[in-house]
C-alpha cells in the first residue's frame, strides 16, 4: 500500500501547525509503508519510503493580480494531477489540495482521504485577505471534504463542526489528534537564544501566525494589567494581511515591556524560548486543535490558554494549564498573573503538561491510527 499526501506546507516552508502535522505523519507512516508528498515549493526528497517533490507557483503568479491567493493554489493543484501517480490513497489536507484530491478520486478512481486543520466557515476574517476569493476557498473545502471517503478531525470540536457546516455522514468522520515529536520537544537548559535576542526573564510567550484567529490583540491589550517587569515575548509572522501587521505594529510601539521576533524562529530556537517561559499564552479565537500547546507542554511550560475548539482536549484546566474565555483581555491577564505569582503550581502545571504529551500525542501512535485507517478501504 501507498499513501498520495498532498499539502501546501512542507519543509522547509512551514508557517503553522498543518506543516508541522504533515512533517512528522509522512515521516512516521514511511516507517510503515510508501509515502509520495506533493507540495507547494521546489523540494525535492527521496528516501526508502518517503519520496518528496514540490511544485512551484506558475510564471503568470509573478503578475500583480487580484486572486493569485486562490487561483495559484488551484493551478498548482492542477500540475499535482497531471503526473503519473501509483498510490492507493490519496490524502490531502488543508483546502489549498482539496481540488486536487477531488480530481484525482474522480479521475484515477483512488479513495480519499482528507484531514481538516481548520474550516473555512469559522474563519470569516479570511474576507479581509481574500475579498471575493473566500467564496472560492469555500468552495473548493466543500467540494473536498463532501467527497472524502474519509475525513480526519484533528479534535472532538472539530468533528462536531464538521458534521455542522458539512453534509457528510458521522461515520465517514475520525477523530485523529495532532501530535508531538517527543525527542525533540523537551525541556532544554542552553539560553543562547535569549542571549542573542537580549530577552531577559521572567518573560511570558506567545508564538503564532499575525492573525485575528490567534488573539495576538487580546493578548497586547491584557498587557496592561500585567506587572511592568514581566517581558512579553512574541514571536510572531506571517501576517495575514499587511494592514493587520502594521496595526499590531503600531500598538507594540508605544508598550517597553514587549519584545517581537519577526519570523518564524527554527525548532531549537523556539524550544529554548519554550523552556524558559514562565508561561506560554495562547489566546486564540479559534483554534480546532491548537499544537503549539503541545510544544510548549513537552517544554514543561505551564500553558495559558483560550477554552475554544480542540485546545479543551489539549489543555486540561488546573491541570496542564489554565483555560479561559476568549477575547477577554481583562480574564487573560488574571490568569497570567495568578501563574506569575505562584511558582508552585508552575512547576506542577509544567510537569503535568509533559506527563500528558507523552501519554496521549506521540507521533508514532497517531502515525499508526492513519495507517490502520487507510487499511480499512481495503479489508
Amino acid at each position: 500500500m501507498k499513501v498520495m499526501i498532498m499539502t501546501k506546507e512542507y519543509p522547509p516552508y512551514i508557517y503553522g501547525g498543518a506543516g508541522v502535522h504533515v512533517e512528522y505523519l509522512s515521516k512516521e507512516l514511511s516507517e510503515l509503508m510508501k509515502v509520495e508528498v506533493r507540495c507547494f515549493g521546489g523540494q525535492r526528497e527521496e528516501e526508502e519510503n518517503l519520496q518528496v517533490k514540490g511544485y512551484k507557483n506558475p510564471p503568470w503568479s509573478f503578475d500583480v493580480m487580484d486572486f493569485d491567493k486562490v487561483l495559484v493554489p488551484m493551478s498548482i493543484n492542477l500540475s499535482m494531477v497531471r503526473e503519473p501517480m501509483d498510490s492507493s490513497v490519496v490524502h490531502c489536507h488543508t483546502w489549498y489540495t482539496f481540488f486536487a484530491g477531488f480530481l484525482t478520486k474522480t479521475l484515477r478512481n483512488i479513495p480519499l482521504v482528507t484531514t481538516i486543520h481548520s474550516l473555512e466557515p469559522l474563519r470569516p476574517w479570511k474576507q479581509e485577505q481574500l475579498g471575493t476569493g473566500y467564496e472560492l476557498t469555500s468552495w473548493i473545502e466543500r467540494l473536498g471534504i463532501e467527497a472524502s471517503d474519509k475525513v480526519i478531525a484533528v479534535s472532538n470540536g472539530m468533528k462536531e463542526d464538521i458534521l455542522k457546516y458539512y453534509n457528510v455522514p458521522e461515520e465517514k468522520v475520525q477523530v485523529i489528534y495532532n501530535g508531538i515529536d517527543l525527542d525533540i520537544y523537551k525541556r532544554v537548559e542552553s539560553k543562547e537564544t535569549l542571549y542573542e535576542y537580549g530577552i531577559t526573564e521572567p518573560y511570558i510567550l506567545f508564538v503564532g501566525r499575525i492573525s485575528r484567529q490567534k488573539g495576538i490583540t487580546v493578548l497586547l491589550d491584557a498587557i496592561r494589567y500585567l506587572p511592568k517587569d514581566v517581558k512579553v515575548l512574541l514571536c510572531a509572522a506571517s501576517p495575514d494581511t499587511k494592514e493587520l501587521e502594521e496595526k499590531i505594529q503600531e500598538r507594540v510601539l508605544g508598550m517597553e515591556n514587549i519584545i517581537w521576533i519577526k519570523k518564524m524562529l527554527p525548532k531549537e530556537k523556539v524550544i529554548e524560548l519554550y523552556s524558559h517561559a514562565h508561561i506560554f499564552v495562547c489566546p486564540s479565537l479559534y483554534e480546532p486543535f491548537g499544537i503549539i500547546n503541545l510544544e510548549a507542554m513537552a517544554c514543561e511550560t505551564p500553558v495559558v490558554a483560550t477554552e475554544v475548539g480542540g485546545i479543551k482536549e489539549v489543555v486540561v484546566n488546573e491541570s496542564t494549564g489554565l483555560l479561559v474565555e476568549p477575547d477577554n483581555p481583562r480574564i487573560l491577564a488574571d490568569a497570567i498573573n495568578q501563574l506569575l505569582t505562584d511558582e508552585s503550581l508552575r512547576k506542577s502545571l509544567g510537569e503535568n503538561g509533559r506527563r500528558r504529551v507523552e501519554e496521549y500525542f506521540s507521533w508514532k501512535m497517531i502515525a499508526k491510527q492513519t495507517y490502520d485507517l487507510y487499511n480499512r478501504f481495503f479489508e
